[in-house]
């Protein structure tokens, strides 16, 4: 099946087609001919498997062009929200239809001005319920979308998005999308669609099958020097690395600045600027790596990043299939990396049980590797490079000076100095190693990763409250003060203070 099967209209299948789609992916192939039909429909699936242009797609190819806002898209997050508003855009623009997208921190006048000259909104439930509160918009969109339903709710948004409801049109399709079903959830698809279809996607389709997922085991102490080979192994084009909390991000970034690497940092309680400036480096390839919490889980969308590394495993099942789907989007392949200690080796198992797929262990390269590797890249590089007349220019001076073999070995041992490789030779577990651990792991439930005493990680499930804690589960208290979600730690995803730990107040985003 391809997108030409849907019957677009013209001017999106070009927009589809300039975006490289080739292939719908499961919750795509499903979605959208139910979304054609003008149903409401719940969506049950993770970020990364296509959801946006699911729901996307249909909607704007049934959209008709009228004066006024004609779909509203209402997501957790504010970085959710631009790249929602970003993708629906690229979508729509052979269609003249506009994005506006409207979240806390910005200025009312600017985002009404938006909302006047756009089609679509895209917004967070705080900012966009004052709007509908105040009476500064009266709009009656014939498509609403609730997308991340379950983090909403997490955060604390069920009342606003009940009474956002309240200000819609009864005439409506309504879309609602959720990583999973808790029972509020239900019960507001009950309340807001009418008779909607349901799509579910099965374990097999939680994670692609055109990642490559990978797991390296280094005792902690070796986190830092394993990242570094693996990069100079891996040789990666544009890469996420996602770690549990801010301060690992902001010590991370800046020691892979130190060590030459293009790298920015992205979490919670970067001024919303400064986190704009790093998404859009990312996005136009001025950075080469971006390193963040979560956060960036919930709605990077970036066609293509070749590798996704997590320096340490997430709390959660559905947090790594929220990370590794950042990579091996649009039909691309991908490549997944964790790095894990032996005592994170019953996480590792808890998450490839719920995600029904087993990863591969691997062996750290040791410097020959590494080497050979650079050397035979090298070697191809060379033989691809076309001769410019600049160069040539530069040989026949150089020539004056030195014969042709002498300008050849310096030339080489100038480009040569790229394959050096740094830190010890051994990294990491040996294959025995490894096989030993797999061998000795405990059967049976995690739950949750509480593990080996007291505190854990608990909440399980639910990603844990640890506000970083260590990586062998022993700590991990309940502060929640990294978990860069919002809601109910103490760190807002738009960098202010969010109160007590652990406090569920909602935030106005």
């Amino acid at each position: 099946m391809t997108f030409n099967d849907f019957n677009f209209k013209e001017q999106l299948q070009k927009a589809i087609d300039f975006a490289g789609f080739k292939e719908p992916s499961p919750i795509q192939a499903e979605a959208i001919p139910i979304v054609l039909e003008g149903k409401d429909m719940v969506g049950q699936a993770h970020t990364g498997t296509g959801k946006t242009a699911a729901f996307g797609l249909p909607v704007i190819n049934m959209m008709k062009g009228q004066q006024g806002v004609e779909a509203v898209v209402i997501v957790p997050t504010r970085e959710l929200a631009m790249q929602v508003s970003d993708e629906l855009f690229r979508f729509g623009k052979n269609l003249n239809f506009n994005t506006a997208t409207v979240y806390g921190g910005q200025s009312y006048s600017m985002q009404l001005r938006n909302i006047d000259r756009s089609s679509i909104i895209v917004a967070t439930p705080g900012r966009f319920l004052d709007l509908l509160r105040g009476g500064k918009i009266n709009i009656k969109p014939s498509y609403v979308i609730l997308d991340e339903a379950d983090e909403m709710l997490d955060m604390g948004f069920l009342d606003d998005i009940k009474e956002i409801f309240t200000f819609m049109p009864a005439e409506r399709q309504t879309l609602l999308f959720s990583a999973t079903m808790p029972q509020a959830i239900k019960n507001l698809a009950k309340t807001i669609l009418k008779d909607p279809a349901f799509v579910t996607l099965t374990k097999k389709d939680v994670t692609n099958s055109k990642i490559t997922q990978t797991y390296y085991v280094v005792d902690e102490r070796e986190r830092d020097d394993a990242l570094i080979r693996l990069y100079d192994f891996k040789n990666p084009t544009k890469s996420i690395i996602f770690c549990r909390t801010k301060k690992e991000v902001d010590r991370l970034s800046t020691f892979l600045v130190s060590q030459g690497f293009m790298a920015k940092g992205l979490h919670g309680d970067m001024e919303q600027r400064q986190r704009e400036e790093a998404i859009r480096a990312f996005k136009s390839s001025k950075l080469e790596i971006l390193i963040a919490t979560d956060v960036a889980a919930r709605g990077l969308d970036v066609n293509d990043v070749s590798h996704v590394f997590n320096y340490h495993l997430p709390f959660d099942s559905e947090s790594y299939v929220h990370r590794i789907g950042r990579t091996g989007r649009a039909g691309k392949e991908g490549v997944a990396v964790s790095i894990v200690t032996p005592h994170e080796f019953r996480m590792l198992q808890k998450i490839e049980k719920n995600i029904g797929t087993k990863l591969e262990s691997k062996i750290v390269p040791n410097i020959d590797s590494v080497k050979v590797k650079k050397v035979a890249d090298l070697k191809d590089k060379i033989t691809e490079q076309d001769i410019k007349d600049y160069a040539l220019q530069l040989v026949e001076e150089l020539k004056e000076e030195f014969d042709i073999s002498t300008i050849a070995f310096k030339l080489a041992s100038m480009v040569a100095s790229s394959t050096y490789v740094k830190g010890n030779d051994k990294i990491g577990k040996s294959e025995s190693d490894i096989k030993r651990l797999i061998e000795n792991a405990p059967r049976g439930d995690d739950r949750g990763g509480r593990g080996r005493g007291r505190g854990g990680y608990r909440g399980g499930n639910r990603g844990g409250r640890s506000g970083g804690g260590r990586s062998d589960g022993r700590s991990g208290g309940r502060s929640g003060g990294d978990r860069d979600r919002g809601g109910r730690s103490g760190g807002r995803s738009d960098g202010r203070s969010g109160g007590r730990s652990g406090d569920r107040n909602r935030r106005r985003d």
